[in-house]
């Protein structure tokens, strides 16, 4: 095994996961030194000249001098632009900040705009950027673990609303996607377990070997060492990659990569969007979901399933929520149909679904199971 995972760190370091998307829309998660962004987008068909940064107060304290100066030494003119930190971050002031600041500074649909930071940067940035000037070029700089192994990846963007989250948004595909696995080693405790939630999803959703993987190298991933983090980004933007390719505006395949999220989507939007990060509310949401599976499929060995997603650390419980408030925030997922929730479930470990033909009372044990084990 440490055999195969030498193996993945080398082929992580040099060959780049496609996403194949029709009318040569595609585009490739490149691994390597944030010193290479300038090289990559002289190969994507960017030519040096004005650039727009964004990133937030965090990401800047860390990276953002230095890809100033590398951008420069490589005849780019980088504007930049630091936001505040945090899921608040994710709305309509900030997306018109982004655009008034882009067209204040002279943008054309030749220049690019680059998301350096995380989910909130990314998804906010890739919006300005499918808006601004009806759309220019997008270059993800995904800079915590859940957005190198999946927001970054997809073409996902948009803000939040006070009716729910992402509400209001645009798929809109990036040139590139740019993974430096050093700059995980500045992430905050909480944000790194927060990030192998959605790796966890993966396991879940499209892989039993994946899981096995996951279950038998946990320690290593809490530890951050860099062959198992090095197979996790990869196996993570594979099977990201692989849903994308094949159904790239969510109308069937792609829904699964929402296993959790119904419920993890209802968490955030009950406690207030911050209490819970959304790999925390994703744990939850996960455990929730597992616990449906079995009730729709007896078969599915739940014990065996949770343990894993029992080793997410998720501070705070469910227990200020009673079930009707859950269930009512459920209410404004952007993913239900004709009215109906939609939720994903699991027949086996690797092997998903899409149902919404869910009793009430069954969403109702799902939220119980998942307060019990929460807390």
């Amino acid at each position: 095994l440490h055999d195969h995972m030498e193996h993945q760190t080398s082929t992580l370091d040099h060959s780049p996961v496609l996403v194949a998307l029709p009318e040569d829309r595609g585009y490739p998660s490149y691994f390597g030194d944030l010193g290479d962004l300038p090289m990559r987008m002289r190969v994507r068909g960017l030519t040096p000249g004005a650039c727009f940064v964004v990133t937030d107060e965090h990401v800047a304290s860390h990276y953002l001098g230095p890809l100033l100066h590398t951008l420069r030494q490589r005849h780019w003119r980088p504007e930049a632009l630091v936001l505040p930190a945090g899921e608040g971050t994710k709305s309509m002031v900030h997306l018109a900040r982004i655009q008034t600041w882009a067209l204040e500074n002279g943008i054309d649909r030749r220049r690019p705009m680059i998301a350096l930071g995380g989910g909130v940067v990314g998804d906010l940035t890739g919006f300005a950027a499918a808006t601004t000037l009806r759309g220019v070029p997008l270059v993800q700089v995904p800079t915590s673990l859940v957005a190198q192994v999946d927001s970054a990846i997809g073409g996902k963007t948009g803000i939040n609303h006070r009716m729910g989250k992402n509400l209001i948004g645009a798929f809109y595909q990036p040139r590139f996607v740019q993974v430096d696995q050093a700059v995980l080693a500045t992430l905050p405790e909480r944000e790194w377990t927060s990030g192998l939630a959605e790796v966890v999803k993966y396991a879940y959703i499209a892989d039993a070997a994946f899981f096995e993987f996951l279950d038998a190298h946990w320690d290593a991933l809490l530890a951050r060492e860099r062959d198992a983090v090095a197979h996790v980004l990869r196996r993570s933007a594979e099977v990201k990659a692989d849903v994308v390719s094949r159904d790239e505006r969510e109308g069937g395949r792609r829904a699964l990569l929402n296993f959790g999220h119904t419920f993890a989507h209802a968490i955030e939007k009950a406690a207030g969007y911050g209490t819970f990060t959304h790999g925390e509310a994703v744990a939850v949401g996960m455990r929730a979901a597992l616990h449906l599976s079995h009730t729709l499929r007896q078969a599915f060995p739940l014990e065996r399933a949770d343990a894993l997603a029992a080793r997410l650390p998720v501070p705070g419980s469910l227990d200020a929520f009673t079930n009707a408030d859950l269930i009512a925030a459920m209410q404004s997922d952007k993913k239900r149909q004709a009215g109906r929730l939609r939720f994903i479930v699991l027949d086996e470990i690797g092997a998903a679904r899409v149902t919404d033909n869910v009793a009430l009372e069954a969403v109702e044990a799902a939220w119980d199971y998942a307060r019990q084990v929460s807390r």
